[in-house]
């Protein structure tokens, strides 16, 4: 059986190359949520007048390792704590957001979120600004338009860089 979960960490396209990697991961789409227009253009999007985030809707085993470390990868490859932005990459549809399937991952989302302070705070960080609700409250998932479906993969020199904070996750599926 598997679930499905929706996370924004600012550029789609090197989150979802990223993702594919993670052991568990059946299948990702790049897509937009969070917001009110219905069915947006990546265009649309980019004006910041839609409300959605471009995010990935990653398909995984439904294990609780598996979540964990895709929770894992999401504290450490993008900076939480920047709201609407991830580097240079500026407005709404960066910012960071995890959309949880059911109360059980939202839970873990938000306990990892609690762990993944205490790592950032040590290292000098701000608070987070990550957005954690359930994909229900978000709205309808939208997927993006084909050209952004593996970017990366289809255009191998293509630019979407990790945002980082270098600090490192420690917890796995029992701990967390």
């Amino acid at each position: 059986m598997n679930k499905t979960i929706v996370i924004g960490m600012g550029c789609f396209w090197g989150v979802q190359k990223a993702a594919d990697s993670i052991p568990g991961v059946k299948e990702t789409t790049v897509g937009y949520m969070g917001g009110t227009t219905p069915n947006p253009t990546y265009m649309e999007v980019c004006s910041n007048l839609t409300g959605h985030v471009e995010v990935v809707e990653v398909v995984y085993e439904d294990d609780p390792k598996v979540l964990a470390d895709l929770l894992k990868f999401f504290w450490e490859q993008h900076d939480p704590t920047q709201g609407n932005r991830q580097g240079n990459d500026i407005g709404s549809q960066y910012r960071s957001v995890i959309y949880s399937a059911d109360v059980e991952q939202l839970e873990a989302a938000k306990a990892s979120a609690e762990k993944a302070q205490q790592a950032l705070t040590a290292a000098g960080f701000g608070p987070i600004t990550t957005e954690i609700s359930l994909m229900s409250e978000a709205g309808q998932f939208w997927p993006a338009e084909e050209y952004h479906q593996k970017y990366l993969e289809k255009n191998p020199n293509g630019y979407c860089p990790v945002h980082a904070t270098g600090i490192k996750c420690g917890w796995t599926a029992d701990a967390q």
